[in-house]
């Protein structure tokens, strides 16, 4: 069957479809908000039959937001089945279709296996992060070390910005030269130079299922980067206006 109302699924593995594209299919006479309005009066129940949602309207209406809704396919089968029209027993055939598919043996082993594959990614990038967090521990403070330590740390885009370059570049360079990897959205060190102090990994838990990474140069890391840029001829910008002002 055609897929006569485009449907989505959300984190939680429901299939989704648009409250305003059902409206539209069922051909209904009254405006949206009224129609949708009156079919909550069946029971349907927000954040557990459906979510409310404001998009930008596609009409001229001077760029305000019109209502939407995302609605799960049981209450989707159940408003088109509440209209008793051709359309609204078209659209029930093609919702039960569509949960039939969804339910199938195939579909089922192919969301288990996205969901595992998943969370096999994370748990990759997890570990890798932990491998250098324990690296990042192994070195003995000297009293060079110390010193360093009272200063504070640096973002990536922080360094950049020494060199006139954006982060993206100087990410890219240093992956160039062998110093990092990217592992999914954050860079990481190579194992030898893990262990020399050169970056802070934290690991920042927003919730039980989301977790933001966060990587950033100590001084001693900066001076790393300076000397091995200034081996490939990239001096920070300060170093280079000073050399024109000589030059002159």
């Amino acid at each position: 069957m055609n897929q006569l109302i485009p449907a989505q699924q959300n984190e939680n593995g429901d299939l989704l479809v648009s409250g305003r594209e059902l409206h539209e299919f069922l051909e209904v006479k009254t405006p949206y908000t009224q129609w949708f309005e009156r079919m909550t009066e069946y029971g349907f129940k927000e954040n557990v039959d459906f979510i409310s949602l404001s998009q930008k309207s596609e009409k001229p209406l001077g760029g305000r937001p019109s209502q939407d809704h995302h609605i799960k396919l049981n209450m989707a089968k159940e408003i088109a089945m509440l209209q008793r029209t051709e359309k609204g027993k078209q659209a029930r055939l093609y919702f039960l279709d569509l949960e039939r598919k969804w339910n199938s043996p195939e579909m089922v082993m192919k969301r288990a296996m996205d969901y595992l594959n998943m969370r096999l990614e994370k748990m990759t990038t997890e570990n890798l992060v932990l491998s250098q967090q324990v690296h990042e521990l192994k070195p003995k403070a000297s009293y060079y070390d110390l010193v360093l330590q009272n200063k504070s740390l640096l973002s990536v885009s922080k360094i950049a910005k020494d060199y006139g370059m954006s982060a993206i570049a100087l990410n890219k360079k240093l992956h160039n030269l062998g110093v990092q990897y990217k592992q999914g959205d954050i860079w990481l060190l190579y194992s030898k130079y893990q262990d020399k102090g050169y970056t802070q990994t934290t690991t920042h838990v927003i919730d039980s299922e989301t977790s933001k990474i966060s990587t950033k140069w100590t001084q001693k890391g900066r001076l790393f980067i300076y000397d091995l840029l200034k081996r490939e001829g990239i001096l920070p910008v300060i170093e280079r206006e000073n050399d024109n002002e000589c030059a002159s």
